[in-house]
């Protein structure tokens, strides 16, 4: 047996692919959506890191945060 699962653990929800990009409210699409959250979180901490923050530029609006 290898290090990996053969590809009866993809189909292994209602004998679908959950790593199909489908619409709608499928496992599939909460699994992407999920990833793309991630990214986008990973993304928006390296843009802060670089010294580009949304959060300290909208602090600034409100006075006592000055």
């Amino acid at each position: 047996m290898g290090l990996y699962p053969s590809d009866a653990t993809e189909n292994a929800y209602n004998g679908k692919n959950r790593n199909a990009l489908e619409l709608g409210f499928t496992p599939g699409s909460e699994l992407w959506n999920g990833r793309l959250a991630m990214v986008g979180f990973v993304a928006y901490l390296v843009w802060d890191l670089n010294g580009y923050s949304v959060m300290r530029e909208l602090l600034h609006f409100i006075p006592d945060f000055r």
